[in-house]
């Protein structure tokens, strides 16, 4: 290992060290953090003589593993529920764009079939950082991010036929300046090496190649990669699990390149043959913080590939592309949105989510110039419109966070299913923790309001013949007309920390009789809670966190009396310590920054401690078993 890569390498990750946190901090997320780090190294890697373009496409494995891992919380059956949205909102929204691409770019100048590749090119957008960003803010599961999902998968899929039709395209004249050496590629003697299983072959014969390599992956899920980890689990090693993990990886997206198809649709296809597997979870842990670590140098080196010289001399140029390509994107995904029924912050958030370019254009790129098909010229800068486009895309969720979001979470134009019929009882989200409260309720005969902004999941709800409204429970027109004035009692079960916190904040100030029953997130989320006034809070993973604590008294030897009452003491003392903790919580501040509330902790601890394993083993009845 040279001194040259290592300092390269020590570069990249202080960079990104530095100005992720700082990012996160200013409610920018990671992907802005890592381009943002990757235009302040751009000089020092220049300097270093780095090559970005080659540490590009190096860090793309981490789209692949992200599309991997993204397949391993898919099923068979979930994807055939999306199949509508895949095939038929997907294939709308590449075809009319790349239409309305091509368009402008003919009435730019371009001939037909440089337009169409520029169109095909542009039509993509990024799978890592739409993705990224929709799970970092827990919108995944929203119809928006769904549909976004849903969009973005028949991207990848569309990469296909994509690479395909370029070559078809190719310029005479491009052709034989390429011939002659002038063209600028990035083709290098590989000494003979051709690593491809397609090339020479026919039309059905490379077809044929690509359903047995498809085949071949199917295969490999579901009869050999079992008995593999199964194998493997033996050694008892977490490395080579964890290596193993690795190899599956990149072996499938090596071979998926070999017969010309995207590495990552074929890791996302494994990933989906894998999802029920017993080996599932332990996968997605090993890989996880490797994605976390290739997505990052990924998104650095992008930031880093922009060609300052080129963008300062075509500074117009490229922004007016750049607003025009998201604007019409964005246009169009909007029409979109409406015609099927995405209604409110879901449609912007798949307007705005969707409207950049994305990584495969680099790609693409890359490709059509290296078949002569878009001049080196028109391909440079394309290459700062889609470099831009994804940078300003972080940009554009802080636009629906603070902007639209809000909007319709006060109720200005979102509109919700008409409540017939009230209860005593409200439900706001019927999700995991929802769920469960309203089958228990119904069981024991009382009805309860209940309400969810996925309309897919109520859709699902009701072919039971359970009884919900579509909307947005954070709206106080909403808990108005569900009759929050008239309850007794509302369970506050949706997602999102912040979500929560100001719901139980506008019930607890507006409607003081209202009991609040809340789902908090962790230990500092209940301080939140607290603070904005409900008393009624229950962690969500504590009461299964406290039975497991049980069973394992149990499985050690104590009888089922002294194991409950043992996690009866521990409950009864923690919550008494977390009553005088919220005492001193700021909501303002951090628990770890508050020095009047880390001033009582540390004045208390070790009474606590002491008073909580005096009672723990007082509860055990006598000493521990043998």
């Amino acid at each position: 290992m040279t001194p040259e890569f290592m300092l390269i390498t020590f570069i990249l990750f202080l960079a990104g060290a530095i100005a992720v946190p700082i990012a996160s901090r200013l409610g920018l997320g990671s992907v802005l953090g890592y381009l943002i780090a990757g235009i302040a190294i751009s000089p020092i890697l220049s300097l270093a003589g780095a090559d970005v373009i080659a540490m590009q496409h190096f860090a793309e494995f981490g789209v692949v593993m992200m599309l991997f891992l993204i397949g391993l919380e898919m099923n068979p059956r979930e994807l055939w529920e999306m199949r509508h949205r895949i095939f038929v909102l997907g294939g709308l929204q590449i075809g009319l764009t790349t239409i309305a691409a091509m368009g402008v770019a003919m009435v730019l100048g371009q001939p037909w079939s440089v337009a169409l590749a520029i169109g095909l090119v542009l039509a993509l957008s990024s799978t890592a950082i739409v993705n990224q960003t929709l799970k970092e803010k827990g919108l995944s599961k929203s119809d928006g991010g769904r549909a976004s999902f849903a969009v973005l998968l028949a991207q990848d899929i569309a990469v296909i036929p994509m690479l395909a039709l370029v070559p078809l395209l190719a310029l005479p004249e491009l052709t034989q300046a390429l011939s002659h050496g002038d063209g600028h590629t990035d083709h290098h003697d590989t000494g003979g090496l051709n690593l491809s299983l397609v090339d020479g072959l026919s039309g059905w014969q490379t077809t044929l190649v690509t359903l047995l390599a498809v085949g071949g992956v199917i295969a490999l899920g579901r009869y050999v990669v079992s008995p593999l980890f199964r194998f493997v689990s033996r050694a008892r090693l977490r490395e080579l699990f964890v290596s193993t993990a690795l190899m599956l990886v990149l072996g499938i997206a090596l071979l998926m390149t070999l017969v010309g198809l995207s590495p990552a649709l074929g890791t996302f296809l494994a990933g989906v043959v894998l999802a029920s597997s017993e080996y599932r979870h332990e996968l997605e842990s090993d890989i996880d913080p490797f994605r976390g670590l290739f997505l990052g140098v990924f998104f650095i080196t992008v930031g880093a590939g922009i060609n300052f010289g080129l963008l300062a001399s075509s500074l117009g140029l490229v922004l007016g592309l750049t607003v025009g390509l998201i604007a019409l994107k964005a246009a169009i995904l909007l029409g979109l949105a409406r015609i099927f029924k995405l209604d409110g912050a879901d449609k912007w958030l798949f307007g705005l989510g969707l409207a950049q370019a994305g990584e495969f254009g680099f790609v693409l790129l890359s490709f059509t110039v290296a078949n002569a098909v878009i001049p080196a010229a028109v391909s440079d800068i394309l290459l700062l419109v889609v470099a831009l486009s994804m940078l300003l895309t972080p940009a554009l969720f802080i636009v629906y966070d603070r902007l639209i979001a809000p909007r319709f979470a006060q109720g200005q134009t979102q509109d919700a299913d008409e409540i017939e019929n009230q209860s005593k009882i409200i439900i706001a989200g019927h999700g995991r923790v929802g769920g469960i409260i309203s089958r228990a309720l119904t069981a024991a005969g009382y009805s309860a309001t209940v309400v969810d902004y996925s309309s897919e999941q109520l859709e699902f709800i009701r072919r039971f013949g359970l009884k919900a409204y579509f909307g947005d429970a954070t709206r106080p027109d909403l808990l108005a007309a569900a009759g929050l004035s008239d309850a007794k009692v509302i369970v506050v079960a949706i997602d999102g920390k912040e979500a929560i916190t100001d719901m139980v904040r506008y019930i607890c100030k507006h409607h003081p009789n209202v009991h609040v029953v809340a789902r908090a997130y962790d230990r500092n989320h209940v301080y939140d809670l607290w603070s904005v006034g409900c008393r009624d809070i229950i962690r969500e993973t504590y009461d299964s966190s406290v039975r497991m604590a049980r069973s394992t008294f149990e499985a050690l030897g104590f009888d089922r009396a002294q194991a409950s009452n043992m996690m009866q003491a521990f409950d009864t003392k923690d919550r008494e310590i977390m009553l005088e903790m919220a005492k001193q919580h700021d909501f303002n501040t951090p628990m770890a920054e508050n020095e009047a509330a880390m001033a009582k902790f540390t004045e208390m601890r070790d009474i606590w401690e002491e008073e909580l394993n005096a009672q723990v083993r007082a509860a055990a009845g006598h000493s521990k078993p043998d």
